[in-house]
């Protein structure tokens, strides 16, 4: 790092002390941070080594001692947030959901790419050192022709009708809260991870509980505690995806499974220290260390030796650490960007319709995202 930049954190939950600790593993310092209130922010400010607590958003924005923009909000407020960010011509992280629209999303992705200033959105699972060497050996063509994608993203956090945060209320989260919460995160990983992207998919949704408790009361929920999926790729797989908030005793449990004709490549992200490859001869579980991954990928992100597990933390700080590269110039690869968070919105807007229509759903790309929106708007048909 050839000086040390200075980040703004807005928000002060859970996710606003892992990018301080990221922003501080970069090698960086968070100058403020900024919450619902001032009081929320003076409160929150030592927990995650702020020198000083902002007024609010918008001011620590526009302070002089803030390099960097982390919008770690409510998903509702990101759009916003994020296009003062980019108008006071700063470097943004954004929270996914990029945006709660398409539209936004878009918005948001052509006002950066016009301002010139570096974007993120923490697809983090693209950090672990085991993915980087699967996509590296996919990509050399160790797999043969991958022709079957499929994987389940797992939590519980949700178990129980009384279990609730303000993700469950569609004003605040979104259409989607299960998929549009973590089923993005499996989606990027895989395209990222096979170079193949979601042309069409089909989708149901569900919920464990139609009532969850809110300030002592039962109240409707609109979001799904789960989602299943079937999908086909721009390179000719078939995939599928099975997405849950409600399966007790799956703490965070990402899981995917890439299956060519010479080898298959397998993850589990609540054991992120093994890769395995199968083979129709033998498989084997490769121990994830700077001495054992073999491509310059998995080479690059791998710090510890094998037996000492690199997890979520670990990947959120190497992420952080390639933003504040791109913001001093270099290009790392495989930084997801705001584009990637206009895929997400598009893989998102795709399943909602789906789950709405019951029938198959194209997915645009991020070139031309609207032009399968323009008949009508994703509300009008999302109420089909």
């Amino acid at each position: 790092m050839t000086f040390k930049l200075r980040a703004g954190i807005i928000g002060t939950g859970f996710m606003g002390s892992v990018h301080a600790h990221a922003v501080r593993a970069a090698g960086g310092e968070v100058s403020a941070v900024a919450g619902s209130s001032r009081a929320s922010a003076e409160a929150a400010a030592p927990g995650l080594g702020a020198r000083t607590a902002a007024e609010s958003p918008e001011a620590l924005i526009a302070r002089d001692d803030v390099d960097v923009i982390h919008i770690c909000t409510p998903n509702a407020t990101h759009a916003e947030l994020a296009r003062k960010a980019i108008a006071a011509g700063k470097p943004v992280v954004c929270e996914k959901p990029l945006a709660t629209s398409v539209e936004d999303a878009q918005e948001l992705t052509d006002l950066a790419d016009q301002a010139g200033v570096v974007t993120a959105v923490p697809f983090v699972y693209r950090f672990y050192p085991a993915v980087r060497e699967a996509r590296d050996r996919i990509l050399r063509g160790d797999a043969g022709r991958l022709w079957l994608l499929h994987g389940s993203y797992l939590q519980d956090w949700l178990v129980g009708a009384e279990a609730t945060n303000w993700r469950v209320d569609s004003k605040l989260g979104g259409a989607s809260r299960a998929f549009g919460d973590i089923g993005v995160h499996w989606c990027d990983l895989m395209e990222f991870t096979t170079g193949h992207k979601i042309t069409r998919l089909v989708a149901r949704t569900s919920r464990a509980y139609d009532q969850r408790e809110t300030g002592g009361q039962l109240s409707s929920v609109a979001t799904e505690d789960g989602a299943t999926l079937l999908f086909e790729t721009d390179k000719g797989a078939t995939g599928s995806l099975v997405v849950s908030q409600v399966s007790p005793g799956r703490k965070n449990r990402l899981w995917f499974s890439f299956d060519g004709t010479e080898a298959s490549f397998s993850f589990n992200q609540e054991r992120p220290d093994t890769l395995h490859v199968g083979r129709t001869e033998s498989s084997s579980e490769i121990a994830v260390g700077p001495q054992t991954l073999t491509t310059p990928g998995g080479r690059r992100y791998a710090k510890l030796p094998p037996g000492h597990p690199q997890g979520y933390q670990d990947s959120f700080n190497a992420f952080v650490a390639d933003v504040y590269a791109a913001v001093q110039g270099q290009e790392p690869e495989g930084l997801p960007t705001f584009r990637d968070g206009l895929r997400a919105a598009l893989l998102t807007d795709a399943l909602v319709t789906s789950a709405a229509q019951q029938s198959w759903v194209d997915v645009p790309s991020t070139d031309n995202p609207l032009e399968l929106l323009k008949s009508s708007s994703a509300a009008e048909r999302h109420k089909q």
